[in-house]
């Protein structure tokens, strides 16, 4: 059961590792009870509102999220009456999918609807019953969503991350995740086996200097190195895999491993925090 009092924020460690995975900022968090298409019942996950996307974890300590929903392409948001006291029930309408979600707490759920309506439309919703405090907390979220879309807007084509990578990779003019290392085939599995509570998958420059790659270290019968090659394709990256699947970005690559495998594999992020090590979960293979 969901704790009458707010849920505590996620460590400062774990909120540093979310915010270089997403690269997105915190709006709201809590607990929610949500229902896809593809599932058969509701799953309880931790819910982040970073930007206009939802991400799910498994829990309030996971650094990585197990699924996301973009919140950009909403068609309408719909209020249910629940037929359960203190329950908080809403659907999200999407072009290919409707998404149920639950909160146990009525007035967390008020917040929850008025926040997925602000990102959407950029304007605090009208006629919504609300707290003074979450008024004031929907202007300041409404304040930061328009000057992160404003600065998104004019970033400079140019603009790269600090840690540029070498050769030909100079030529990269967009952000890089943050799981990208400039590491030869070799030293991405060193790091991989020496450190995996730090996570088991590392994009890295291909062997070609034009192409990339996914390193992952498995744990099925025994620890096994996997690598997956990722090409560039005109504006979009292809990954080589029995069927292949192209991506519009090296982002949207990451996310497909840590989806298909429904979040075992996890990006390899350096953590000054770090103490000791731990073995990750089984990895559901590729195919």
């Amino acid at each position: 059961m969901m704790a009458k009092n707010p849920p505590k924020p996620a460590p400062r460690r774990i909120f540093q590792e979310r915010l270089k995975i997403t690269a997105l900022p915190l709006y709201f968090e809590g607990f929610l009870l949500v229902k896809r298409s593809e599932y058969q019942e509701y799953k309880h996950y931790w819910t982040e509102l970073r930007g206009t996307t939802l991400f799910f974890y498994s829990d309030k300590k996971s650094p990585t999220y197990v699924d996301k929903l973009d919140l950009i392409d909403l068609t309408c948001l719909t209020d249910q009456n629940s037929t359960v006291k203190n329950c908080a029930k809403f659907t999200l309408v999407l072009p290919k999918e409707e998404v149920q979600l639950k909160t146990r707490n009525p007035t967390t759920g008020k917040s929850w609807t008025a926040l997925c309506r602000l990102v959407f439309k950029l304007s605090v919703p009208q006629h919504v019953s609300l707290l003074p405090g979450q008024v004031i907390r929907l202007r300041e979220v409404l304040e930061r969503e328009r000057k992160r879309r404003i600065e998104t807007e004019q970033t400079p084509s140019s603009a790269v991350e600090k840690k540029e990578p070498t050769g030909d990779y100079a030529d990269v003019l967009s952000p890089m995740p943050a799981c990208f290392y400039t590491v030869s085939r070799k030293e991405a599995t060193e790091m991989l086996e020496k450190n995996p509570s730090l996570g088991n998958m590392i994009l890295r420059p291909g062997s070609d200097s034009k192409s990339y790659s996914i390193t992952i270290r498995q744990e099925i019968d025994m620890p096994r190195i996997k690598h997956y090659k990722v090409m560039s394709v005109g504006k979009n990256y292809t990954i080589e895999l029995e069927k292949p699947v192209t991506l519009p970005n090296l982002f949207s690559v990451v996310d497909y491993f840590m989806k298909e495998t429904r979040g075992n594999l996890r990006p390899f992020i350096y953590s000054a925090d770090e103490t000791s090590e731990t073995e990750g979960s089984p990895v559901t293979p590729l195919k």
